[in-house]
């Protein structure tokens, strides 16, 4: 999960809520949200555009719900650019925004399930699949787990919890941001709701707006429970196993990313099968028109080589 997103100024943040109903991501007819059963659950997700699937995975605890559209690591400012060349879904994880999750750790392959369900439910050929953050390891492991289920992958900052050493400076930062402490073991929602950096108590009043709303009072506190393993923790999977994803996979990362290092990137590019590496020059973290611009022009050149049949 990437905890270093730029957004507004907290005093602003009102301004950002109350502007909700007026943000152009539910504004446009073409943005539709639904829900669909699978893998036994209702799974939100919004849909827009037309054409070649897209499914894009949100970091975190971050939902469809408009709120999000100005947060850097969110795609929902990006979903009009992309709906202009793919039909482009975009689900809530489940327990995150309006997909209810009946209790327990969220794994990253129960996430991963959850996704390849969906995209048997909704009926999908092959979509293409681009996620960023804890999306992009979603992303990944659907590609390990179920290689031939995807057309193409965009792994967009997704690879650090590919190394399974559980005190990377990522996760020790992690651990300390949402749990109080570098050998935290469980979350605490009023370190994150009181920190000292303001992006952290942004965070935590988004995600009130966001997940108390749609699922009742304090909601937001059992997302993050429910999560902080997933982020806090290598994955399970290493740079080996990506010798199993068949489809071909874009990793993407900023030059200066501080979870993501560009030598990480480098490895599991060289693990792929059929991968691309595209380095964001002067970037830390966060979906910016130039990564989107990267994704669109790697799936234009590979959705081509859908084999016939």
């Amino acid at each position: 999960m990437k905890l270093k997103p730029r957004h507004r100024k907290i005093g602003e943040l009102t301004d950002a809520l109350n502007a909700v109903s007026r943000h152009r991501l539910l504004m446009s007819n073409a943005n539709i949200g639904r829900f669909i059963h699978a893998n036994g659950i209702d799974i939100h997700f919004v849909e827009a555009g037309a054409g070649e699937p897209l499914i894009l995975l949100e970091n975190g605890m971050i939902s469809t719900n408009p709120i999000w559209a100005e947060w850097a690591s969110s795609y929902g400012g990006h979903i009009d650019t992309l709906a202009k060349h793919f039909r482009v879904i975009v689900p809530d994880f489940r327990g995150s925004g309006r997909t209810v999750h009946p209790g327990g750790p969220i794994s990253y392959n129960l996430l991963a399930d959850d996704m390849v369900a969906l995209i048997d439910a909704l009926h999908l050929d092959q979509p293409l699949v681009c996620g960023y953050g804890d999306g992009g390891h979603v992303a990944t492991i659907i590609g390990i787990r179920k290689p031939a289920s995807v057309r193409a992958i965009v792994n967009h900052g997704g690879y650090d919890l590919l190394n399974p050493d559980p005190q990377t400076p990522g996760l020790v930062i992690t651990r300390q941001m949402l749990g109080g402490s570098p050998d935290a073991t469980r979350p605490d929602p009023d370190v994150v709701a009181e920190s000292e950096h303001s992006f952290l108590r942004a965070m935590a009043e988004l995600m009130q707006a966001d997940h108390d709303v749609a699922q009742g009072p304090d909601h937001w506190k059992k997302v993050l429970t429910w999560s902080f393993e997933r982020f806090s923790q290598p994955c399970g999977y290493t740079a080996d196993d990506l010798h199993a994803i068949t489809a071909p996979t874009l990793v993407l990362v900023g030059d200066r990313d501080p979870f993501c290092s560009f030598e990480d990137g480098v490895s599991a590019y060289r693990a792929l099968p059929d991968g691309e590496l595209a380095v964001l020059p002067n970037t830390a973290i966060g979906i910016t028109p130039a990564a989107v611009e990267a994704a669109i022009q790697f799936f234009q050149r590979r959705r081509a080589d859908r084999p016939a049949g």
